[in-house]
């Protein structure tokens, strides 16, 4: 819809950081993509779609046209998330240490009522660096934010953690030799 649409991407844009309430010009864009289906958790998924398609419509014109990157074809367990994307932007020099790890201490401690307003910031840095977002884990973390925040803060600290030392590529499914735990591991071995 972005893509094909430069009316669609101003409309959407217009959502950056707002409650659905603020947002009735994106529903002729999104509504028909969504059902309640009794779902009681629907105003947290309905939030995070709007959320990620005003995130996708505000992405730079490079980020944009853009070949999409080949994490879609990785198991989902291994995609990387939010703090995997941060942490590649500091192992890459791209953002400061604590900048990073800051902004997603501060998010696991917030409801998504917070943590939405300040994305578009976030996420923009990101893709003027060239760092992509995997917008469909995204997308699935925002909706599930309120009722399991604690256990997808804690994957995204563990991605930035990993990303962010150089021990884990984002993508590499299996453990690094270099990885803290492995090492830690084969020493209890020795003993």
């Amino acid at each position: 819809m972005c893509h094909d649409s430069t009316q669609a991407r101003a409309v959407l844009r217009k959502g950056l950081g707002l409650p659905v309430e603020r947002c009735t010009h994106l529903h002729r864009y999104l509504v028909p993509w969504l059902r309640d289906n009794g779902d009681p958790h629907h105003s947290d998924v309905r939030r995070a779609y709007y959320a990620v398609a005003s995130l996708l419509a505000a992405r730079p014109r490079s980020t944009r046209d853009s070949a999409p990157e080949p994490s879609a074809s990785l198991p989902w367990y291994a995609r990387p998330n939010l703090g995997a994307s941060l942490g590649q932007a500091v192992a890459q020099g791209v953002m400061k240490d604590n900048t990073a790890a800051g902004a997603l201490h501060l998010m696991a401690r917030q409801s998504s009522d917070a943590i939405h307003p300040a994305l578009p910031a976030l996420v923009r840095q990101l893709a003027n660096a060239g760092i992509t977002v995997d917008w469909a884990v995204l997308l699935s973390d925002l909706a599930r934010w309120n009722r399991d925040r604690d256990r997808i803060a804690t994957r995204w600290l563990e991605s930035y953690f990993r990303t962010s030392t150089h021990t884990t590529d984002p993508s590499d499914t299996e453990p690094s030799p270099n990885d803290p735990a492995v090492n830690d591991l084969a020493e209890e071995n020795d003993l």
